[in-house]
């Protein structure tokens, strides 16, 4: 089993992507909405378990959680997952993510983190870069689902 975990404020298609390219890899992926300390989020907890749900719901052996304010490395442990998710979008990302693998290894030796690459068109987006595309007045239909449009749209004032 392996775990995806993140703030996702929103789920873009960018991490469907990743959960897609992780089915064939593992039994089953577990996308797991966390909370990152340093961020503000726009979605509530619930929002953001509708539009995650929504983006997977016909994909098989996936399931979602929401396991705020918790170590990822607990969370698996908890879970019975041996790996976690991660994905690359560029080389700040590498950096990045190295370093919280590096001290994941430190916290559970006993799972592995496996980094998956997103797809170029994807690279270059960001869930901030989205929420101020979309605060414009930008088309971001190509990265998000309706639903997390709609409920960001609402979070704006922009509906």
């Amino acid at each position: 089993m392996a775990l995806f975990a993140g703030s996702f404020d929103p789920f873009t298609k960018g991490h469907l992507e990743i959960v897609k390219k992780a089915l064939p890899l593992f039994d089953e992926v577990v996308v797991a909405l966390m909370t990152n300390e340093s961020k503000h989020y726009l979605l509530t907890p619930a929002e953001k378990m509708q539009v995650v749900q929504d983006a997977v719901h016909d994909l098989a052996n996936v399931t979602v959680i929401a396991h705020p304010a918790t170590l990822t490395t607990e969370l698996a442990h908890q879970i019975g997952a041996q790996f976690l998710i991660r994905g690359l979008r560029n080389t700040s990302d590498l950096s990045y993510e190295t370093g919280i693998a590096e001290m994941n290894q430190v916290l559970a030796p006993d799972i592995e983190t496996v980094f998956l690459l997103a797809d170029a068109r994807n690279a270059f987006v960001s869930s901030s870069m989205i929420k101020e595309v979309l605060q414009f007045g930008g088309d971001v239909s190509e990265f998000l689902s309706p639903i997390a449009i709609q409920l960001l749209r609402q979070k704006l004032g922009d509906d």
